[in-house]
């Protein structure tokens, strides 16, 4: 007679198959992620998985979703926040993106990599069109600048935050710098980006 699963262990088991298919993927992206590779890394069998889920596809999908809102989840409510200035959004902006990427660095290489082959689906989900356009910075922006294109200081400040990530193994190599040495430089960056954007918002 099969065991029956307790409720209790139904959400263990659950759980431990969406830390799997996080560390796996994160590490392999999706075409290169097996679901046998998944049931191993949960110490589960393959059966297991599947009755939890039935496809990669589907799991992929629950963590791509769950990595995506994670990134630009930090950026959205600073940018709609009405009680702050231009100057302290970005400020904001630097030190949340820095601490999420010190913490997660392979994060943006794991977002950006998918973004390329699902860039409508990644947008519409999160509506990223409509928040930018009818966002208090946009808004700021506008009124300090209505010469310059949001988008085109957004970019830049991103740039700013995420390069430095994407570029990691080979600016510690050039550098001989170790992981220490990177992440305070990082945190440096969280008083830097405030100037330079303070900097571009005066060229003209």
């Amino acid at each position: 007679m099969a065991k029956k699963i307790k409720p209790e262990d139904e959400v263990s088991t659950e759980e431990k198959i969406k830390e799997a298919a996080r560390t796996v993927f994160m590490k392999k992206g999706f075409s290169a992620t097996r679901t046998r590779d998944i049931a191993e890394e949960a110490g589960i069998n393959l059966a297991l998985l599947n009755y939890y889920f039935r496809s990669k596809e589907k799991l992929f999908e629950l963590v791509m979703m769950e990595k995506f809102q994670a990134f630009f989840g930090v950026i959205f409510p600073i940018l709609n926040d009405p009680s702050t200035s231009l100057e302290q959004k970005v400020e904001l902006i630097a030190d949340r993106y820095i601490t999420l990427l010190t913490e997660t660095p392979d994060l943006p290489i794991f977002i950006l990599s998918e973004i390329r082959t699902n860039a409508e689906r990644m947008v519409a989900s999160v509506h990223l069109d409509k928040i930018l356009v009818d966002s208090q910075f946009v808004k700021q922006l506008h009124q300090r600048r209505p010469d310059m294109h949001p988008v085109q200081l957004i970019m830049s400040i991103l740039g700013l935050v995420v390069f430095p990530f994407l570029m990691r193994p080979l600016l510690m190599q050039a550098g001989n710098a170790d992981t220490k040495m990177f992440t305070a430089m990082m945190n440096d960056r969280k008083q830097w980006i405030p100037k330079w954007f303070d900097s571009m918002l005066k060229v003209k």
